[in-house]
């Protein structure tokens, strides 16, 4: 089961959009989906039109059972959601000692899924620390811009930090460049900087598309909305990047797992 966190410390990069299409494109190549939201906007949820029952403050603050949270959203898609009460959750949780492993201790047992899709907030919050040490790899969208490269750097260097405090060895395993337009000299110059720095583990740009601004009013993930649109085709580009990666999990081999070479070399060269 992979579990990967998609998380960013800048708002505004495509963190749910992302969210919500890697698990719908992933469930249509039948592979088993969690998604959950970690968010107390809720996004998740709003951009679904899902009315939530018991969900993520429940699970987390209530003490509610992990198949009480869990909703079926489509075939092979199931959800846990959350709302603004979850507010409440980090500062309940930052009073607590340790709390930042929580999530973790209430999916232990969770099991049937072969991916576990987290969207998350933009801060590092103690929510946002307890998906990053619950899930074994991070997924960074990145609006292809200056200051969105900035926020990149900064939260790769978070990410080392949290694995060095909590001695945790979450991945990153994929940055994915979004609203790309190739009109924009901009985009362009910061998606080459993106490659050249970490090819190794960046994916093919998502590129400004309408129909994903739209897809939400709808309720609806972008293949359900405009199969035939941009945003559906870059997406399946991703879902298939991802799935192709699973060689990768599987291995026995530990040198075929995806490094975070690149990753380092960056933070190493912004500290010096």
């Amino acid at each position: 089961m992979r579990k990967i966190c998609i998380i960013n410390q800048k708002g505004g990069v495509g963190k749910t959009t992302t969210s919500i299409n890697l698990a719908a494109g992933l469930s249509r190549n039948d592979k088993k989906v969690l998604l959950m939201d970690m968010d107390a906007q809720g996004n998740v949820a709003a951009s679904l039109h899902y009315e939530s029952g018991k969900d993520m403050y429940d699970l987390l603050i209530e003490n509610a059972q992990i198949e009480e949270c869990i909703r079926p959203l489509g075939k092979n898609l199931d959800i846990i959601p959350s709302r603004e009460t979850l507010t409440k959750a980090d500062a309940i949780l930052s009073k607590k000692e340790n709390s930042q492993f929580l999530l973790s201790e209430k999916l232990k047992k969770l099991k049937g899924y072969d991916y576990v899709i987290v969207d998350s907030s933009p801060s590092l919050s103690i929510l946002n620390q307890n998906a990053l040490i619950y899930c074994d790899e991070a997924f960074i969208p990145v609006a292809t811009d200056y200051l969105s490269y900035d926020a990149l750097k900064k939260m790769i260097e978070a990410i080392m930090t949290i694995n060095h405090v909590f001695d945790t060895n979450t991945e990153i395993t994929k940055i994915i460049p979004t609203l790309y337009d190739m009109r924009n000299k901009i985009c362009k110059e910061y998606l080459d900087k993106m490659r050249n720095e970490f090819y190794d583990i960046i994916s093919e740009p998502i590129r400004v598309n309408s129909k994903l601004k739209e897809a939400p009013k709808y309720g609806k993930s972008i293949f359900a909305y405009d199969i035939k649109s941009r945003g559906a085709k870059d997406y399946t580009q991703l879902v298939k990047s991802v799935i192709n990666d699973e060689n990768k999990f599987n291995s026995a081999e530990s040198t075929d797992s995806v490094e975070l070479k690149s990753a380092k070399k960056t933070a190493g060269a912004s500290a010096s």
